[in-house]
């Protein structure tokens, strides 16, 4: 957080003799000698970069490189220890740091565009057909540091010509000093197909295919399952009275759930005697941990529900203000840990 700050003042131009600026500088070179976190190296690396500490700087760039996971022309960064993080958040966040941080310097060398153009290789594949990322944090971050890589590789001269060809297909894209900030975008005919690409002149281009395509939605495997009904409670006479069966499974991997909540809702009208639900600090048998009334619906917290062995429950609904064409109302089951 302190890196982050830091970060946003100093693009704000604040001097590193600013009395803020100096003292979070401080606090974060006292903790550059034992960095555990790839995304914090990286963001410290672009803040010193920033401040214009060239020492510090070497010393994160350094250690980031061997961090660095390489495959052919690309280099990116990421947070676990797999490698296959294609299109992960925090990866592209890492990686626009470093990218960053490489451009951030009084003077970028040739070694330090080619080192930065190995990312750009990198995070342009990660780009979905609108031009953002997986989220909006991820997608300021490297739109961020594209831009200046732009800056740095910017030339007023220059053109080129992209053909894309296939068989039955082919389109050509002229690039210009004229139209060089123009979006070009034409529909692809022989789909499937294998086209080719080529390149010819000397202005930087990017090229990106989008293929778009629906697929059946995709049933989800429910683990945890509810049933529940209702009938007319005979033992209370007065008004109108209903008890609500509700019996809560579990037919996953595990041998138990974690804490499961029983959400119901109640129906209009209707009010809960929740009584027979509260936890029995005398029985070790009991599953109901807490029993939680609000407004109009019930929330029961399960300790658990073993696999293959069925929970229970039942309540108690009284009818307080009648009320006509009556709704169903919805009961749902999740995990409290993983929804």
């Amino acid at each position: 957080m302190t890196a982050y700050v830091t970060a946003s003042l100093l693009e704000l131009e604040t001097p590193v003799t600013d009395p803020v600026v100096a003292k979070g500088l401080s606090c974060l070179k006292s903790a550059i000698y034992d960095m555990k976190n790839t995304y914090a190296t990286a963001l410290f690396a672009y803040t010193f970069s920033l401040a214009r500490d060239t020492e510090t700087r070497k010393k994160l760039l350094q250690k980031l490189e061997d961090l660095a996971i390489s495959h052919g022309p690309l280099l990116h960064w990421s947070q676990s220890d797999s490698k296959d993080d294609s299109g992960d958040s925090l990866s592209v966040e890492i990686s626009s740091y470093v990218l960053l941080a490489a451009l951030t310097a009084d003077s970028v060398s040739t070694a330090d565009l080619g080192f930065a153009n190995r990312i750009v290789s990198w995070l342009v594949k990660q780009q979905n057909a609108y031009g953002g990322f997986s989220s909006t944090q991820d997608t300021v971050v490297a739109l961020q540091a594209l831009s200046l890589y732009a800056t740095k590789v910017f030339s007023a001269d220059g053109s080129s010509t992209v053909s894309v060809r296939s068989a039955g297909d082919a389109h050509h894209f002229d690039v210009t000093q004229e139209n060089k900030l123009l979006y070009q975008e034409k529909p692809l005919a022989s789909v499937p197909g294998k086209y080719s690409i080529e390149v010819k002149g000397s202005a930087c281009v990017s090229v990106q295919v989008a293929q778009f395509y629906n697929i059946p939605t995709p049933t989800e495997a429910k683990t945890l399952s509810i049933n529940a009904k209702t009938e007319e409670d005979c033992k209370k006479t007065s008004g109108r009275n209903l008890l609500l069966s509700l019996t809560v499974k579990y037919d996953g991997g595990q041998k138990r759930t974690n804490m499961v909540i029983a959400d119901i809702k109640l129906l209009s009208g209707f009010t809960a005697d929740t009584s027979s639900l509260e936890p029995n600090k005398h029985s070790n048998t009991s599953l109901v941990e807490q029993v939680d009334s609000k407004d109009d619906r019930v929330l029961v917290y399960l300790k658990e529900v073993p696999k293959a062995n069925p929970v229970n429950l039942q309540i108690h609904l009284t009818q307080i203000v009648p009320v006509k064409n009556l709704k169903p109302a919805v009961i749902k089951v999740y995990d409290y840990y993983q929804t």
